[in-house]
C-alpha cells in the first residue's frame, strides 16, 4: 500500500465501485395512498380540480399504475366518500335522542363536505356501494326507525336530508370560493344585500323590500339547523 497520503488518495479514486448505488425504495402505491392523494388535490385545490391526471401527479406515478387499483373517476369518487365515512362517529339508536342524534351524524356529514371544497358532488346521484358509506346509512335508518319512524317514511327521509346536506354543502363551498375569486366581485356582502333589496322598487317588490332583513338572516349554520328541523317535524306527524 502506498505510504503516501496522496498517493492513496489517488490509488482510492482509481478503484471501481463495488456495487451500484441504490436508489431510493420507492413507497407501493395502494388505494390508501391513492385516496389520501385525491383528498389532498380537493382540499387544495377543490374538487374540481380532481382528475386522474392530478392524482398522479400528486402520487408520482402514471395511470397506468393508478389504474391496476381504481377503476375510473367515479370509483375514485366512491372511495373518498368512503373515507370520509368512515370518520363520523356514529351513536348507538336512542328513541328519547333520536332527533338530536340525527343532527349530529349529518352536522359531522357537513363540516367533512365543507373540508374539502365542492368534494359533496361526489355524493349526489351516486349509488353508494362503498361498505363505509352503508354503515352511515345503516346507522341513519336505524336512528329514525328507533325514533320510531315508520321504514318507507324513514327510507325517503333518509334520502331526502342526505340530499340537502350535499346541496347546503355544495353551495357554501362555491360561495367560499367565489368570494376568493377577484372575477366575482359579484358575491356581495350581507350589508350590501340589504342595501340593494331595500332600494328595489317598491310597487313591484313590497314583500322582498320590507323583509329584506329576514330573507338575509342567519348566521353560522341556522339555516342548515332549521332545514333539518323541518324534515324531522314533517315525518312526525
Amino acid at each position: 500500500m502506498a505510504r503516501d497520503p496522496r498517493a492513496r488518495r489517488a490509488a482510492r479514486h482509481l478503484q471501481a465501485p463495488t456495487s451500484a448505488p441504490r436508489e431510493p425504495r420507492r413507497e407501493p402505491l395502494t388505494v390508501e395512498r391513492i385516496v389520501d392523494a385525491a383528498l389532498h388535490v380537493v382540499e387544495t385545490q377543490g374538487y374540481d380540480a380532481l382528475t386522474i391526471r392530478a392524482i398522479t401527479a400528486e402520487l408520482g406515478v402514471s395511470p397506468s399504475s393508478l389504474y391496476k387499483h381504481v377503476v375510473n373517476k367515479a370509483d375514485i369518487d366512491d372511495l373518498i366518500i368512503g373515507r370520509l365515512c368512515s370518520e363520523l362517529v356514529l351513536p348507538e339508536p336512542d328513541p328519547d335522542r333520536w332527533r338530536d342524534q340525527l343532527r349530529q351524524v349529518y352536522g359531522q356529514m357537513r363540516d367533512q363536505y365543507l373540508r374539502y371544497p365542492g368534494i359533496s358532488r361526489a355524493a349526489l346521484a351516486a349509488v353508494p356501494t362503498n361498505l363505509e358509506t352503508l354503515r352511515v346509512s345503516e346507522a341513519i335508518l336505524a336512528i329514525l326507525l328507533a325514533g320510531g319512524i315508520p321504514p318507507q317514511t324513514a327510507a325517503w327521509a333518509m334520502d331526502s336530508l342526505s340530499l340537502y346536506v350535499a346541496a347546503y354543502a355544495l353551495e357554501l363551498s362555491l360561495v367560499r370560493v367565489r368570494q376568493t375569486d377577484p372575477d366575482d366581485e359579484w358575491v356581495l356582502s350581507r350589508g350590501e344585500l340589504l342595501r340593494r333589496l331595500g332600494s328595489l322598487p317598491g310597487d313591484r317588490f313590497p314583500h322582498t323590500r320590507e323583509h329584506a332583513a329576514e330573507l338575509t338572516s342567519g348566521s353560522g349554520h341556522e339555516r342548515f339547523d332549521f332545514t333539518l328541523d323541518l324534515v324531522l317535524d314533517s315525518i312526525t306527524r
